[in-house]
């Protein structure tokens, strides 16, 4: 992935979190077509929200791709655990804009004509 950046809103961010989020972030690498690893770009929003009723962390992230811009998001009560869970719903829409953007050749039905010369 050729550049994360990471923000936080009411939230600090620190040198552990950044690493961990760099490295969910960069695992997602090997789900991008090949034509889309060098381009690909990732926006991070780290966010600490319902102050008052006890701490929740919120991970958002949006990933641009090639004629397509991807979003998760997803708040639990542990800033790492939100990461987490943000990248496997990454994970599954990188399967979809896989399967859109990589289409195979249809494979040929090499039994269908044998049969039809006998």
């Amino acid at each position: 992935m050729s550049t994360v950046l990471i923000t936080g809103e009411h939230y600090d961010v620190d040198d552990v979190t950044r690493k961990y989020v760099i490295k969910k972030l960069s695992r997602l690498e090997k789900y991008l077509p090949r034509h889309a690893r060098s381009s690909a770009s990732a926006e991070v929003k780290l966010r600490q929200i319902n102050e008052s009723h006890g701490n929740k962390y919120e991970a958002e992230v949006i990933m641009h791709v090639p004629d397509r811009t991807l979003l998760a998001k997803d708040s639990t009560l542990n800033m790492l655990a939100a990461v987490d869970i943000v990248e496997a719903k990454l994970i599954n829409q990188l399967h979809k804009y896989k399967e859109t953007t990589m289409r195979r050749a249809p494979r040929k039905r090499l039994f269908g004509r044998l049969r039809r010369a006998f």
